[in-house]
């Protein structure tokens, strides 16, 4: 009796072993295609951790991939091991990716999720922006941004402080928060929520161009009734701080509420704490 691999690897109406060569040429074939939403091979290369001639072989159907570079790539596009053996469309999302369900696929699907490290790229960013809670406060804090499966993620913990102001656990996992971040017409979103939904904010951000690059302006808004008191959207500032822990560190000991006098006087005039938001 055959093995479930052998009965899987057996092509459907077929008797006779798959020809090697046409299996190379379905995955190159499938890996153009699930590569087409990426500006740049090099980029794509470089977030999947794969060698670009090597890469390059598997496009033209030289060669397979080893079982663990396989994982690799099915876990980065959110497919599994039949991009081996049948065309990609034919396939359809794994049942756990929904922003790949056919329902929300055309807008939610994978060119939105696919965010390229040149417009955002991974690493720790420190946050300035007005607080929600009280007239003249801002809100400092950290976040790391990560990339895993072709998605792009965010997490950070409130801080300490602002959460003991407000009465609430300082509980870790009550202060935690993750997000998923997509690619905008100008720039890019992210959807931020605690844990079992408790709280969420949306967040836009686009680069700013004209004096530092590695620092992003935009606005958060925040899932809260209308009040006669506080905010629920307010600009913020990301400044990218890569993997420098040293300033990862610093930013997360100093994070919580502060005054505009501690703001950077660049992030401010971003901010425009003077200006309404519109």
């Amino acid at each position: 009796m055959r093995s479930t691999l052998e009965r899987t690897v057996q092509p459907k109406g077929r008797d006779s072993t798959p020809d090697p060569a046409e299996l190379r040429g379905i995955f190159g074939d499938n890996l153009r295609k699930l590569s087409a939403a990426y500006p740049s091979v090099a980029g794509l290369c470089r977030d999947l951790g794969i060698n670009r001639t090597q890469f390059n072989r598997y496009l033209s159907g030289e060669s397979f991939p080893r079982p663990d570079v396989l994982h690799q790539i099915c876990s980065f596009f959110s497919v599994d091991a039949r991009i081996l053996l049948e065309p990609v469309g034919d396939i359809g999302p794994a049942a756990h990716d929904l922003l790949n369900h056919p329902t929300l696929t055309e807008f939610f699907g994978r060119e939105p999720v696919t965010v390229d490290e040149r417009l955002f790229p991974s690493g720790f960013y420190r946050f300035v922006r007005q607080a929600f809670i009280g007239a003249d406060d801002f809100m400092s804090g950290l976040v790391y941004v990560t990339r895993e499966g072709g998605y792009t993620f965010l997490r950070g913990y409130e801080p300490r402080q602002a959460i003991r102001q407000q009465g609430l656990s300082t509980n870790p996992k009550a202060r935690e928060f993750r997000g998923i971040v997509m690619r905008q017409e100008e720039g890019v979103m992210a959807i931020v929520t605690h844990r079992n939904a408790l709280a969420a904010s949306f967040n836009f951000l686009t680069p700013e161009t004209s004096f530092q690059s590695n620092l992003w302006e935009g606005y958060a808004t925040r899932t809260a009734r209308e009040k006669v008191t506080g905010r629920r959207a307010t600009r913020m500032v990301y400044e990218h701080l890569g993997n420098d822990i040293k300033a990862a560190l610093r930013t997360a000991r100093a994070a919580g509420l502060i005054t505009l006098d501690d703001v950077p006087p660049f992030h401010a005039r971003l901010l425009q704490p003077d200006q309404p938001f519109m």
